[in-house]
């Protein structure tokens, strides 16, 4: 019990963060004041994104943004609604509508406090490095394919996947919108590609956001545009629940929640690396992003989680406490009560060029280049989980991912492990077989199959000293070797028999390996006692025996 308590308390917001604001909060301000002003196009583009309105995006950046700065696992996260997310949420919410979003958020919130409050932040790195490069591909795939409708400037039909939406939308194109959506969204592209050739610090996003909007603006041109948003936060209210809606979404809050807490403990790891001696707290981190979310369900807002891409240009631009993402928040906030009206004519082309942008930077090709000259069995994990993201679904991805890399990590483990005699000219009688390897479920029965013929042998040393892992299997499948071996008419020593493996043999009843006589400290002894029962023997032929003998 003191040590959940304990636990419980490292979750909670301390002295130390205050102590970091107090250090830092002349950069913090700054870092915050630019990361408010990336992160404006792009909440608005991932609600967009995801079938909801730019208010959703707005009010998920700025709650979730307070709330996880304050209650969250690290100095440098900026939360807020990302591409990933809106890979998700579109499609639960062309199936049952936005309406369920509120209370969507609601439950896998209260899932991802909840997996913070169990201690389950370490799990993140369980998941191999080729899947959560997979993972990031077939997402950004996704998030490109998600645009096409807006850059060929048609609505999206409902009820339709990504894919399927996407190529159903160019049947209905028609070429003169198409061609205006067009320009506008390549336009702020490249607008985005000058600022960033400039200077990494020029907010290129926002840039192209302004001048293609007052182009299209200036020319009169008629394009989709994002539309009216409120000039004002609306109050907190809790969403509609029953529990029909709550069974149906059940699956959903737990993608999201999945999703959520995989992605922030990401980014949060990667912003710690950023900074030199940085650090995050893996569980309250999801505390903090459970909460956020939590708080964007009462306000109206979408699932949130820590973003990437705004952490990072938090981290570039100086932010070192919690204070940058407060501040952040705080210049979404004064969008909102002092700019709405201009905020509803940007044409909604041109958040699709910022998202395009961002699908582009999401991938790099190091990184996939690195991966796919690995070996095969990563490269195949990797291309694997970026095609079920795109096809299937992100959580199949995932779990089909880590799935098939356990897999393949058990082979290799397999193929390294065996049996093998090293031969003794000088004394015929005595036979060492030494294992390598692992002893576990995946190579018990091939060791088994491995053990050569010892015509003539009186005295088997087993040396284990090179074993590493061993589960019940492996120490039942070692007794059988000793079985086998006594029942040959060998006198069986074992060498290096790890105390654990002796343990677990007394436990199941393998009488064989639970020996504690003829204990030996090393080979030299092992062999001196090997050659002493040979000469015992003479030429008569011996009685099967067992003997441990331990390093």
């Amino acid at each position: 019990m003191p040590t959940f308590i304990t636990h419980l308390r490292s979750l909670l917001p301390c002295a130390d963060d205050l102590r970091a604001t107090k250090k830092y909060w002349r950069q913090d301000i700054a870092a915050g004041v630019t990361v408010g002003i990336v992160a404006l196009p792009l909440a608005l583009a991932f609600a967009i994104s995801s079938g909801l309105s730019a208010e959703a995006g707005l009010i998920t950046a700025i709650v979730a943004g307070i709330i996880a700065a304050i209650f969250g696992g690290s100095n440098y996260q900026i939360s807020g609604p990302t591409g990933a997310m809106a890979v998700i949420l579109a499609p639960i919410v062309t199936t049952h509508g936005a309406r369920v979003v509120p209370l969507l958020c609601l439950m896998a919130g209260l899932m991802i406090l909840l997996a913070g409050v169990l201690g389950l932040g370490r799990a993140v790195s369980l998941i191999p490095w080729p899947v959560i490069e997979g993972f990031t591909v077939g997402i950004a795939a996704i998030l490109f394919f998600q645009q096409v409708p807006n850059i060929i400037g048609v609505e999206a039909r409902a009820g339709l996947s990504t894919l399927p939406a996407a190529f159903e939308a160019l049947t209905r194109i028609a070429p003169a919108t198409a061609l205006t959506t067009g320009l506008l969204c390549l336009t702020a592209i490249i607008i985005i590609a000058v600022c960033t050739k400039i200077s990494k610090k020029l907010p290129g996003s926002l840039i192209a956001v302004l001048v293609v909007s007052i182009i299209a603006w200036a020319a009169g041109l008629t394009v989709p545009t994002i539309g009216t948003i409120p000039s004002a936060l609306p109050a907190p209210v809790v969403p509609e629940i029953s529990v029909a809606l709550l069974s149906a979404l059940a699956p959903g809050a737990l993608a999201v929640a999945a999703l959520a807490g995989i992605e922030s403990l990401i980014s949060a790891r990667i912003a710690a690396g950023m900074v030199r001696g940085g650090s995050y707290s893996p569980d309250r981190e999801l505390v903090g992003q459970g909460l956020a979310s939590v708080g964007c369900g009462l306000f109206g807002g979408m699932p949130a989680t820590g973003a990437i891409v705004r952490t990072a240009v938090n981290v570039r631009s100086g932010g070192r406490s919690r204070l940058a993402a407060i501040i952040h928040s705080l210049v979404l906030i004064a969008v909102v009560y002092l700019a709405s009206a201009a905020v509803s004519v940007i044409p909604l082309s041109v958040l699709a060029g910022v998202l395009v942008v961002t699908c582009y930077r999401m991938i790099n090709p190091d990184t996939v280049r690195q991966v796919m000259r690995s070996n095969r069995s990563d490269a195949s994990v990797f291309v694997i989980t970026a095609i079920i993201t795109v096809g299937l679904d992100i959580i199949w991805a995932i779990t089909v991912g880590i799935i098939i890399s356990g897999i393949l990590v058990l082979r290799r483990m397999a193929n390294r492990s065996g049996i093998f005699r090293e031969d003794l000219p000088s004394d015929p009688k005595i036979a060492i077989l030494r294992v390598d390897g692992t002893m576990f479920f995946g190579v018990g029965d091939r060791i088994e199959r491995e053990i050569p013929r010892l015509a003539g042998v009186d005295v088997v040393i087993l040396r284990l000293s090179r074993v590493g892992i061993v589960d019940a299997t492996g120490v039942r499948a070692l007794a059988q070797v000793v079985d086998r071996l006594v029942d040959a008419g060998n006198t069986v020593l074992v060498k290096g028999l790890p105390k654990q493996v002796q343990e677990m043999a007394q436990r199941m009843e393998l009488g064989q390996l639970s020996i504690d006589d003829y204990l030996f400290a090393d080979m030299d002894s092992a062999m001196a006692q090997a050659r002493h029962i040979v000469t015992a023997n003479g030429s008569s032929t011996a009685t099967g025996r067992f003997r441990a003998v331990e390093e």
